[in-house]
């Protein structure tokens, strides 16, 4: 079993930055990659951004290339995400998210352990 707790939500204004934080307990991060995923009112839950077991490669959803990155600390079971230059479209609830089997990274299903979230607000 994996446990996924993301932390580092917040309200910001637009322009501003926030790092989120998804930890893992259980199993280890070193898996076929973590991902980000992020929800907004009324919308379907959608691909942020990606990064493989290793750290060595990342994608990322057109809509945050350039201002989000996403990075791995496999020492201490860490994803982050540091979001920078945000907008008021940001605004949503963010998950990460562990899958254990190859797949495309941007399908929700192919990822097996999701966290509880956590909200992230921009304000314009």
């Amino acid at each position: 079993q994996v446990q996924l707790v993301e932390s580092g939500g917040g309200l910001v204004q637009a322009g501003g930055s926030l790092r989120l934080s998804c930890a893992a307990s259980g199993r280890t991060l070193s898996t076929y990659g973590t991902g980000w995923f992020r929800q907004a009112p009324g919308k379907e839950r959608a691909f942020v951004a990606r990064i493989s077991s290793s750290g060595g490669t990342t994608n990322y959803a057109d809509s945050v290339k350039g201002r989000f990155t996403i990075s791995r600390d496999n020492a201490k079971n860490t994803v982050h995400l540091q979001m920078n230059s945000l907008k008021p479209e940001d605004t949503a609830v963010y998950y990460c998210a562990q899958r254990f089997s190859a797949g495309d990274y941007r399908v929700q299903s192919s990822y097996d352990y999701w966290g509880q979230g956590t909200q992230v607000t921009v304000s314009s």
